[in-house]
């Protein structure tokens, strides 16, 4: 096994796309970065003026220091999981892209190996980029919280807010890895993971938002079954007032990460390659 996770490494080693995707990504973290440096110094000095009383406790709760550092420290999630579900796509769809599937499974027939190697690379890309953004996150959030006048804040809950954020980028690139045994074009699996994590982020909190108001505020506990609204409910932190509890995030997410490796084994496993 140990030699298959290595000769998937060495395929995406030997190809432009880590590096590329590195590029798109390092420009959306400034950006990324520069907001959340914006909203922190309006939390952290108080400049929310009045808020609506049934706000008011979901204001103060966001406005703890904990809360104030894991959003800096895992700044850059929402693109940051895209690029990952991306890289998970590639590691699949890239075998047939490149036509070297057929080879791959002569060299080894037993499918589900070569489906877990590829789990398993991913996962290693995965931690690699997250490893790399937390580094960046952390120098970067602990000056602007300096600045702010808060202090860097080592809490276990800042910590745990972290590590669940580099569960996040395992479980999405799983997502990718079963999506890319699905579809089995790199361009028909790439725009369509696009557009599922984008539009479906975007749509779900317009129907979220809009049923709310007809319908009372429990419909917000629905945000768990969207992807990518559980993996920002993982990071926050503290426990939100009026939102479901972290860890109720953390476990769909984990059910969904598990779904989809299991898919992509099973599809890989029956399909024909030919």
């Amino acid at each position: 096994m140990s030699n298959l996770i290595r000769a998937e490494l060495f395929k995406v080693r030997t190809t432009k796309t880590w590096w590329i995707m590195a590029l798109i990504y390092l420009p959306l973290w400034g950006i990324t970065l520069l907001f959340n440096w914006g909203q922190t110094e309006l939390v952290a000095r108080d400049r929310f003026g009045d808020v609506p009383a049934e706000q008011a406790e979901a204001v103060r709760a966001v406005s703890q220091p904990d809360a104030l550092a894991a959003n800096l420290y895992t700044n850059g999630q929402f693109l940051a999981l895209l690029m990952v579900m991306l890289l998970g796509i590639i590691v699949v769809t890239g075998e047939f892209f490149h036509q070297t599937v057929t080879t791959t499974f002569l060299t080894t027939p037993r499918r589900s190996a070569v489906v877990l190697a590829k789990l398993a690379a991913t996962a290693c890309l995965a931690l690699i980029f997250w490893l790399g953004t937390t580094g960046a996150n952390l120098l970067a959030g602990t000056a602007i919280l300096e600045q702010v006048g808060v202090g860097a804040q080592w809490g276990g809950a800042v910590w745990e807010a972290v590590a669940l954020n580099g569960l996040a980028y395992l479980l999405w690139a799983f997502f990718g890895v079963g999506l890319g045994t699905l579809i089995r074009s790199q361009i028909g699996a790439t725009v369509t993971g696009i557009l599922l994590y984008l539009g479906g982020t975007i749509g779900a909190l317009t129907v979220l938002a809009m049923a709310a108001i007809k319908f009372g505020d429990w419909v917000n506990n629905l945000q768990l079954l969207v992807p990518s609204l559980a993996s920002a409910l993982m990071i926050t932190g503290v426990d939100i007032p009026g939102e479901p509890p972290r860890w109720a995030g953390a476990a769909v997410l984990i059910g969904y990460g598990l779904v989809s490796g299991l898919i992509g084994i099973l599809i890989m496993r029956r399909r024909d390659i030919s």
